[in-house]
């Protein structure tokens, strides 16, 4: 029964090891024994004194580097059959990593060497993959040792600068689990104060229940020394006590003194030395083995129950890591495995649609994920982009000017013309197109993302299913971002396809940008007053004739009275401006004709009559109609044109453009002074320099580019709050919500197919591998767990 306790930790350390633990039993901490000394203090002399054979490499400098997992297994001489020879061998070696035999301990020596070169290097450095080696001999006990590196203080030769950090770090690792029984050896010519065994092992062992110390070296104290005062523990107590030996000293070594004698003369030596004979039989290294037999045993017996405890965890946890993996015996069936297809790929989508609508159950709580991003593109990225575009922050003044000369032709404008509008608004609308179709992309590339994200642990084990799902869906959001793109550009195509000035908003905005202040008027020269009055709308015959004089004028016919043409076209407009289908002589009506193609406010129709003003009445106040419907009055147009110095109609010459009206007025003038031929090709170069890139404006044209300006940003707010409104709603219902309603339907029709199955139930490899490891584990474990349950019972 006490064999069969040896056997099974020897077992659990061989299977442990093959499933490549740190160290054998690493997880179940098994009792075990450890053999912790400095160097040279003689702890392979010990083993190989316990074993009966020189098999463990020794020199200079530290010689194990690598712990060295030593299981004696004791094997009685088996008899020979009747009438068959005895046996040419009773004992052999057997490493753990090599299916060989060896019963030459010389050869085992060397594969020592080797195998710690292979793993550890040519250096001085040291690896913590322990070497197994099993010995079994009749000489020997059932016995289980781990032999550690020797303690060392400072770097010797080619050895790591840290040794000493590492070589502590890897004797800590077995020392310090509980079910370690600490083997300390200490030299006894060494004052027991300097013992780094002893020191090690008080610092995870204070109270000294699991360290036995040996004391190797007696034969080699001063004389008139002796170590009785430590081996009957008056010195240093242990709970396991202290245990002398005298090994062969490096001259018996080197002259080949072989151990049997070796034991013979340790025994001669406490039997005849005055201090130990009294305690010779509690000393030696046949003592020591026995002791170290019967204590492993014990300490196993204690841990059985623990271990029972301990397995019965690490089973539950191998089987639930074996169950995460899946099972493997789906591979046979297609219906199983057409199951499991439809399975997997329904849970996808599902996780797909969960983190879309926020209701799946692993929501990040560090950062916004599924929908709330896509909310947040729509809200915080798309509105921000929007709103921080200025509506005509690249138009300046002369760009405004030009648009409104350019839709005019080659006539005045009684208004601001609606053409100008039209043709500046339009690329101003253009502006929201770049952060809607943007907007589209990080939709898309978000939904990308989510549809990545969405894995599970189940669906980790087949990768090519799991980048097929990927494909599939990605595939059909490729597909709904053409209709969305398209469709949000259209939003922004419909906008510029009509201008809609009816817009109840965009007039009230046109009226609020009517009631901006007055325009200063320009210095003019004092005017002639006029020699007939209109009074409540009617005009006299005298200023009917000053129309018609005029009108001569500007034909390029001096006026009678010598006036300017400014002052003429200023006066033709106040008349027409004070006359509405009013009689002229002769009794026909002349008819008042409109301009076509003009900003007009519907509220603003023109009727007969006369209405009164004040002083601070402008063009632009009765244009919007601020003093209600109805036309300009003769003293109203008058005010308007004398106190403002703004012409209803038509364009002022003199506030033109100065190389142009140089060039008609040098014209003119070489015509009426008959001093030369008119040049044609002179005024033409004239006209070929006129640029309306002038840095000032006139008050006229400050006006209408103002009023153009808030007239725009007035309608640029309109569209720009529908197409805030109108392009998420666009998204979802063309990308969003068409992807989360038929990414189901895609992935049956598209994968679920029975010719499809084994290639995209192909397993990760490297996930068919951790499979096994783990099953290999959890068979250890339910093996050791029936043989612990039967050590149990024969114990009981």
């Amino acid at each position: 029964m006490d064999a069969d306790l040896i056997k099974l930790v020897n077992k659990l350390q061989d299977t442990f090891a093959n499933l490549g633990t740190c160290y054998a039993g690493g997880e179940l901490d098994m009792p075990q024994l450890a053999v912790v000394g400095s160097q040279s203090a003689g702890k392979s002399s010990v083993l190989e004194t316990i074993v009966g054979r020189d098999f463990l490499p020794r020199g200079q400098g530290i010689v194990t580097r690598r712990p060295l997992v030593l299981q004696l297994i004791h094997t009685p001489v088996p008899e020979p059959a009747p009438g068959q020879p005895a046996p040419t061998y009773t004992e052999w070696g057997q490493f753990l990593h090599l299916d060989k035999r060896f019963t030459d301990f010389d050869e085992i020596r060397r594969e020592i060497e080797q195998e710690t070169f292979r793993v550890a290097g040519q250096n001085k450095g040291i690896s913590k993959l322990p070497i197994h080696l099993r010995i079994c001999s009749p000489d020997v006990l059932d016995l289980t040792l781990v032999d550690l590196p020797g303690l060392t203080k400072i770097p010797v030769g080619d050895q790591p600068s840290d040794i000493e950090r590492q070589i502590r770090s890897l004797v800590l690792d077995y020392i310090t689990k509980p079910n370690c029984i600490i083997l300390a050896v200490s030299a006894a010519n060494v004052d027991l104060a300097n013992s780094e065994s002893l020191k090690l092992a008080r610092s995870v062992d204070p109270q000294g229940r699991r360290t036995i110390g040996v004391l190797t070296k007696l034969d080699l104290m001063d004389a008139g020394t002796n170590a009785l005062d430590i081996l009957t523990g008056r010195v240093y107590p242990l709970k396991l006590g202290f245990i002398g030996v005298v090994c062969r000293s490096q001259q018996d070594i080197n002259s080949g003194k072989h151990l049997t004698d070796a034991i013979e003369t340790e025994a001669e030596f406490f039997r005849s030395h005055a201090a130990y004979r009294n305690i010779a039989h509690k000393n030696g290294t046949k003592y020591l083995a026995k002791t170290l037999n019967q204590v492993l045993l014990n300490h196993i017996r204690d841990k059985l129950p623990d271990m029972k405890a301990r397995l019965n965890t690490l089973m539950g946890q191998a089987q639930q890591e074996l169950n995460s993996f899946g099972d493997a015996a789906v591979y046979g069936d297609k219906n199983q495995q057409g199951a499991l297809v439809l399975r997997l790929m329904t849970q996808f989508a599902r996780d797909f649609v969960a983190s879309i609508e926020g209701t799946n159950v692993n929501i990040s709580t560090k950062e916004l994920s599924g929908g709330a991003r896509v909310y947040y593109i729509f809200n915080d990225v798309f509105g921000a982009a929007l709103n921080s575009i200025d509506s005509t922050h690249n138009l300046d003044n002369q760009d405004i000017r030009t648009a409104i000369r350019n839709s005019t032709g080659p006539r005045p404008s009684l208004f601001v013309p609606e053409i100008a509008f039209d043709l500046l608004v339009k690329p101003q609308i253009k502006l929201l197109e770049a952060p809607s179709l943007r907007c589209v992309e990080l939709v898309y590339e978000e939904l990308v993302k989510i549809c990545h994200n969405c894995t599970s642990a189940e669906l980790q084990r087949f990768p090519r299913l799991h980048a097929q799902l990927v494909e599939t869906v990605s595939e059909l959001l490729r597909e709904r971002l053409g209709p969305t793109t398209d469709y949000t550009q259209s939003l922004i195509d419909i906008q510029t396809a009509y201008i809609n000035t009816n817009h109840p908003a965009f007039i009230a905005g046109s009226a609020m940008a009517a009631q901006a202040p007055a325009i200063a008027p320009p210095k003019q020269e004092p005017r002639r007053p006029s020699s007939a009055q209109s009074i409540n709308g009617v005009v006299s015959p005298d200023e009917d004739e000053d129309t018609s004089e005029e009108a001569n004028g500007v034909n390029g016919v001096a006026p009678r009275d010598g006036r300017s043409v400014s002052s003429t076209v200023h006066d033709r407009a106040r008349t027409i401006a004070s006359t509405n289908e009013t009689p002229h002589r002769g009794g026909s009506p002349k008819p008042h004709h409109h301009h076509h193609g003009t900003i007009r406010p519907h509220s603003a129709q023109p009727t007969t009559g006369a209405q009164s003003g004040t002083a601070k009445e402008t063009f632009l106040n009765y244009f919007f109609g601020q003093n209600g419907p109805g036309p300009i009055s003769g003293a109203t147009a008058d005010r308007a044109s004398m106190g403002t110095g703004v012409t209803p109609i038509g364009r002022d010459v003199s506030g033109g453009d100065p190389v142009l009206h140089s060039g008609l007025m040098a014209g003119k003038r070489s015509l009426e002074g008959n001093n030369a031929a008119f040049d044609m090709k002179s005024l033409g170069k004239h006209i070929e320099a006129v640029r309306i890139d002038g840095p000032q404006l006139t008050p006229r044209e400050e006006m209408e580019t103002n009023l153009i300006r808030s007239l725009i940003a007035s309608y640029f707010n309109i569209v720009r709050q529908t197409i805030q409104d109108l392009v998420p709603k666009a998204v979802m219902h063309f990308l969003v919500n068409h992807t989360s309603q038929q990414v189901q339907n895609r992935l049956v029709a598209s994968l679920y197919k029975p010719e499809l199955f084994g290639e995209l139930l192909n397993e990760d490899e490297t996930l068919v591998a951790e499979r096994a490891r783990v099953k290999a584990l959890l068979d250890a474990y339910k093996e050791a767990f029936k043989t612990l349950s039967e050590v149990t019972l024969k114990s009981s």
